[in-house]
C-alpha cells in the first residue's frame, strides 16, 4: 500500500509537541516542589494581647530571702545538771509556761523546804517575842500610874518600862528575822526555778540537744554552745531579704508588697514591709545590699509555711491604673516589641515609649495599641522583624 502524502511529518511534530508538553509538566511539578521545601517557614510564636490593666512599680531581692519566725527562742537552763525529765520531742507544740526540761534538783528542792520549815519557826518567835512584849507594856503602863499615885519608887517603874521597850525590840527583830526567812524561801525557789526550763511563749519544738540522764552545762562567755531547746512561734511570720542599697532610699515601713515562696510555686502572698535595716550590709565579691522585713498581711497563709523557706519580694513603689500595659518580658532593649500582624503573618517591630513596670508588666505611653498581638516567644530562633510567622494555638491573651 502506498503512503499518503505529508501523513509523517504531521505525526512526528505532534509527538514533539506532546513530549515539549510533558517535560515542561514535569519541570513546572519539580519547581513548585522545589519552591515548596525552599521557601522559608512561618515561625511559631507565642503572643499576648496588648491590653489595659493595673501596672505596679516595684523593686525586688537581689539574692534569695528567708522564711522567719516573729519570736524564735533558743533556749538553755541557766545552771548546770543532769537531765532528769524531757516531756517534749521535736515537732510538738506547747503552751505558754509548759515544762520543756528538768534538771537533777533534790538539793535545790531540800533547801527551799528547809527555808520555808526555818520562816515557819520564825512566825512562831515573832508571836512569842511580840506576846511578851505586849505584857510588858501593859505592866508598864500599870506601873506608871502606881507611880504617879507614888505607890512604887522610880527604880521600879524605870525597870517596867525598860523592859517593855526591850521586849517591843525583840519583838521587831523576830518580824525582821521572818522578812529574812521569807527572802531565803524566795532565794531558793529561784534556785529551784533554775533547774526547770519553761517554754516562754507557746509554738512549736524545732530541735531538742540532750537524752535523759545526759550532763548540761550554761555556756561559757564567748563560746556558745548548741541550746537545749529551740522554740518557734509559727503563728507569726515574715521575710527577710537583701535589697540594692541604689533601692533602699525607696522603701519605707508599711509599703505593700508580694511575697513568693519557691515551695509553692504560682503563689504571690500580699505582705507589707515591716521593718528596713538601717545599716548596709557590705560583703565581700557581692553588691552592697540592705535588709528588708516583709510581713505576711493574711496571718491564714502562714499555716501552710516553714521556718526556713527561701522566699523572695516585691515591695510596690507606686501603682498606675487602667493604662495600656503589655508582660515586660515582651520588650527588647526596653523600647522594642515585635507585632503579630495575623493579616500578613509577619513580623513587625515597633519603637514605644514606655512608663512604670514591675517582672510582670510594664506601661506603655505609645507605640501599640489595646487589641494588638505582641511576641512573648522573642528568644526563639527566626523571630526576627520581617520574619514569616504563626500564632501557636492556645496563645495568651
Amino acid at each position: 500500500m502506498g503512503t499518503i502524502p505529508g501523513t509523517r511529518p504531521s505525526s512526528s511534530r505532534g509527538r514533539l509537541l506532546r513530549r515539549t508538553l510533558a517535560l515542561a509538566a514535569v519541570l513546572a511539578v519539580l519547581a513548585f516542589l522545589l519552591w515548596r521545601y525552599t521557601r522559608p517557614q512561618p515561625v511559631p510564636v507565642v503572643v499576648a494581647e496588648v491590653d489595659r490593666g493595673r501596672v505596679e512599680r516595684s523593686v525586688a531581692n537581689t539574692r534569695a530571702g528567708t522564711v522567719n519566725a516573729c519570736r524564735r527562742a533558743k533556749l538553755a537552763p541557766p545552771a548546770g545538771g543532769q537531765i532528769v525529765a524531757l516531756p517534749v520531742r521535736e515537732g510538738d507544740r506547747v503552751r505558754a509556761g509548759q515544762v520543756l526540761l528538768e534538771l537533777w534538783n533534790e538539793d535545790a528542792a531540800a533547801q527551799a523546804r528547809l527555808a520555808e520549815e526555818q520562816a515557819r519557826t520564825a512566825r512562831l518567835r515573832v508571836e512569842e517575842a511580840c506576846a511578851r512584849a505586849d505584857v510588858a507594856e501593859r505592866d508598864a503602863e500599870r506601873a506608871g500610874r502606881l507611880h504617879r499615885d507614888g505607890l512604887i519608887p522610880d527604880e521600879q517603874h524605870d525597870r517596867a518600862v525598860s523592859s517593855a521597850k526591850t521586849l517591843r525590840a525583840a519583838c521587831e527583830a523576830a518580824r525582821a528575822e521572818v522578812e529574812q526567812s521569807q527572802a531565803r524561801i524566795e532565794l531558793a525557789r529561784a534556785n529551784l526555778t533554775r533547774t526547770v526550763l519553761r517554754a516562754p511563749f507557746a509554738g512549736v519544738v524545732a530541735k531538742v540537744s540532750g537524752e535523759l540522764g545526759e550532763f548540761t552545762t550554761p555556756s561559757p562567755p564567748g563560746i556558745p554552745t548548741p541550746p537545749a531547746v529551740d522554740l518557734i512561734d509559727d503563728s507569726c511570720l515574715y521575710v527577710t531579704a537583701p535589697i540594692d542599697e541604689v533601692d533602699a532610699a525607696r522603701v519605707s515601713v508599711g509599703q505593700p508588697a508580694y511575697i513568693t515562696i519557691d515551695a509553692f510555686p504560682g503563689r504571690r502572698f500580699p505582705g507589707r514591709v515591716r521593718r528596713v535595716a538601717p545599716y548596709v550590709v557590705d560583703v565581700e565579691k557581692q553588691a552592697r545590699t540592705v535588709d528588708v522585713e516583709v510581713e505576711f498581711s493574711n496571718r491564714q497563709d502562714v499555716k501552710a509555711l516553714l521556718v526556713g523557706y527561701s522566699a523572695d519580694v516585691e515591695i510596690v513603689l507606686g501603682v498606675r491604673e487602667d493604662v495600656v500595659r503589655v508582660p515586660t518580658q515582651v520588650l527588647l532593649d526596653g523600647s522594642r516589641v515585635l507585632v503579630f500582624t495575623s493579616n500578613a503573618g509577619t513580623l513587625e517591630e515597633r519603637r514605644v515609649e514606655t512608663g512604670i513596670s514591675n517582672w510582670e508588666y510594664t506601661e506603655v505611653k505609645s507605640g501599640v495599641q489595646p487589641g494588638e498581638q505582641v511576641v512573648l516567644s522573642v528568644d526563639r530562633e527566626g523571630v526576627v522583624p520581617g520574619a514569616k510567622a504563626v500564632a501557636e494555638s492556645g496563645y495568651r491573651r
